[in-house]
């Protein structure tokens, strides 16, 4: 039985790298590879692209659920898996309606796939294993940020221009990688909570087939009303709302690190002739800082000495470093320009190191608030869990959705401005419940 779970769970891990290092890479590149197509007729935003993937993403978590009940977590995430391979399919021969269509199913798909991970990574763990097990996904979903960038940088490195052969080599092999990632989820074992509903089913065999998934439906039905409720319950609760500005800073910070800052840096003039390589490069190098991040803090909390506050007071000096070095190297107009490089000169003279720093700091910030998010929403709501995550994932998602969208049309400078002023809201709002969770364990203690 313990083996067959740790399958499960190696494999879902692997599923997931293979997927999310084409989804990633494509991210990182999207706007750059739009910008340089010689199609007249294309007229999409990669940005716009993005928006719409999270915007949809965060509104399809209120039905994912459902789905994931009555068809099972393995079929959602194979199901899943195909519009993700559609998507980057789309960049090879593209063309905007598709592009847009297949924002809109990936950001369903996007619900489906992370709604059934999580169901299916709780089924193949006990208490004592969820932890291993949690770490030993995260660490393989990390690693792919590292992969297809390192491809990026050595296929780019040196061009001016993203010639249409390169393009479609790329997004071939991204487009092989994810059909991999989304054939490995039917070597999926049924885990012991299938087998026990499925022979429970098969127990009922005055059961037809349509009655029983119209009793599952039934049945998911109810439990998602019933969270739906608790959801518009906990909105409404002190802590949320005083969580919320450091949620909606983390969607922003997303967007920037995710689809921003590689585009902005493949637009600086100055880098010349290695500015394309480098948006590889910059993935990877954010990559290792999420990396270290989550390995580090996952580390030193358990350390009750070491507060969840020390670790977002490090995400913000982080980012704010970050941004502050960002403001001096890279050109205004590099997140908005629609030629492939800036005209703006920056305040410095651009610095490879110092923009790759940049990436690191990103990296390394995100994983800061994420993992502290995590962590004080689930142990002020441990046993409302699920729609606590849900809350924040919604909130994460409109707000980088609304970044995607804006980060077309906003000089650089308003764009860093923004993220400073939320990053310290959000930050001085956790520090505000850390303080609330610690006075009343002090009172009950007392």
């Amino acid at each position: 039985m313990a083996d067959r779970r740790t399958f499960n769970v190696v494999i879902l891990g692997v599923g997931f790298l293979f997927i999310f290092t084409a989804f990633t890479t494509c991210g990182n590149i999207e706007q750059t590879v739009v910008k340089s197509l010689g199609n007249s007729t294309f007229t999409g935003s990669g940005y716009h692209s993005l928006g719409i993937i999270y915007g949809v993403f965060s509104f399809s978590n209120l039905l994912a659920p459902l789905v994931v009940t009555v068809i099972g977590p393995k079929i959602t995430m194979f199901l899943s898996g195909l519009l993700y391979s559609g998507y980057i399919a789309m960049f090879i021969v593209p063309s905007t309606w598709s592009f847009y269509l297949t924002s809109v199913l990936i950001g369903i798909g996007a619900a489906m796939l992370w709604t059934a991970q999580g169901q299916f990574l709780v089924e193949n763990s006990e208490a004592s294993t969820i932890n291993r097990n949690t770490g030993m996904f995260w660490a393989l979903l990390q690693c792919s940020m590292l992969f297809g960038n390192l491809y990026i940088y050595f296929d780019w490195n040196g061009r001016t221009e993203i010639p249409d052969n390169s393009r479609r080599n790329i997004f071939l092999s991204l487009l092989v990688i994810s059909i991999l990632g989304t054939l490995s989820f039917l070597v999926l074992r049924k885990s012991h909570h299938e087998e026990e509903m499925l022979s429970e089913e098969e127990g009922q065999s005055l059961l037809s087939t349509r009655t029983m998934y119209k009793h599952r439906a039934n049945t998911a039905m109810q439990d998602t009303k019933s969270e739906f409720k608790t959801i518009l319950r906990l909105l409404k609760t002190k802590t949320i709302l005083l969580l919320s500005p450091c949620m909606a800073y983390s969607g922003l910070e997303l967007s920037f690190y995710s689809g921003v800052y590689g585009t902005c840096i493949g637009a600086t003039a100055q880098f010349a002739e290695a500015a394309k390589g480098l948006i590889g490069i910059s993935g990877i190098v954010v990559g290792i800082g999420e990396i270290v991040g989550g390995g580090l803090f996952g580390l030193l909390c358990k350390n009750s000495r070491f507060r969840r506050t020390s670790v977002v007071f490090l995400g913000m000096v982080a980012h704010f470093v970050a941004f502050y070095l960002i403001f001096l190297n890279i050109p205004d107009d590099a997140p908005i320009v629609f030629e492939t490089t800036s005209l703006k000169k920056p305040y410095l003279t651009p610095s490879v190191s110092i923009a790759l720093l940049c990436s690191f700091l990103l990296g390394l910030g995100d994983s800061c608030f994420n993992t502290q998010l995590y962590s004080i929403l689930g142990h002020v709501y441990a046993e409302e869990s699920t729609p606590a995550f849900a809350i924040f994932k919604f909130i994460q998602s409109v707000c980088a959705a609304a970044a995607f969208f804006y980060s077309g049309y906003i000089m650089l400078m308003w764009q860093l401005l923004l993220m400073v002023i939320l990053g310290f809201t959000g930050t001085l709002c956790f520090f505000v419940v850390e303080r609330m969770q610690n006075f009343s364990v002090d009172i009950q203690e007392f």
